[in-house]
């Protein structure tokens, strides 16, 4: 595996880069490692705390995981603990479908150790459908800070796209449309 550590507000010591290798290190058994995979770490200090960001890149999906802690060291590790529940569960639903060819060609199930049994009841409890009404994104931000929701769907008016907004945690909007369009 490829790693970029970046440091904000932080200088990367040997130290550090050394145990976030280590521990992102223990991550390679999951993945059917070629050219394709690399990871990217983003270590944050901020006045109380330090922040660190990992994302794994795949050729079929990317993975990424944020934790905050008062420890530099202790959010590390919280973050890699995340990462294996998430590629637990990632488990959990391939086996469940079997739909997913190229996400098997690129993680190496086999070594995943077995689902916690509160991981393996993860499923879809409602479906609901809904018109998109046409409206700008003033409009949607409106509606969803109306509603006290965290993100909100909508046709946008301006590009007849399917727009997701979000609030971000570090404040503000974010907005995600599809790449593909619709015919």
């Amino acid at each position: 595996m490829k790693y970029q550590i970046i440091g904000k507000n932080i200088v990367v010591t040997d130290a550090i880069r050394a145990d976030i290798e280590k521990k992102v290190g223990r991550m390679d058994k999951y993945f059917v490692i070629d050219d394709e995979v690399s990871c990217r770490v983003v270590v944050r200090s901020y006045t109380v705390g330090a922040k660190v960001e990992i994302t794994i890149f795949t050729k079929p999906m990317d993975f990424r995981t944020e934790v905050r802690d008062n420890d530099l060291y202790a959010a590390i590790d919280l973050a890699i603990d995340k990462l294996e529940g998430q590629m637990r569960k990632l488990k959990t639903r391939f086996e469940r479908s079997k739909d997913s060819e190229s996400l098997g060609k690129a993680l190496a199930f086999e070594n995943f150790q077995e689902e916690m049994e509160e991981e393996a009841k993860d499923e879809v409890v409602r479906t609901k459908s809904i018109y998109l009404k046409p409206m700008t994104l003033d409009e949607a931000i409106t509606r969803m800070e109306a509603l006290g929701h965290n993100f909100f769907l909508y046709l946008d008016i301006d590009d007849d796209q399917v727009s997701v907004l979000y609030k971000r945690v570090d404040g503000g909007y974010g907005i995600l449309q599809a790449e593909n369009k619709l015919a």
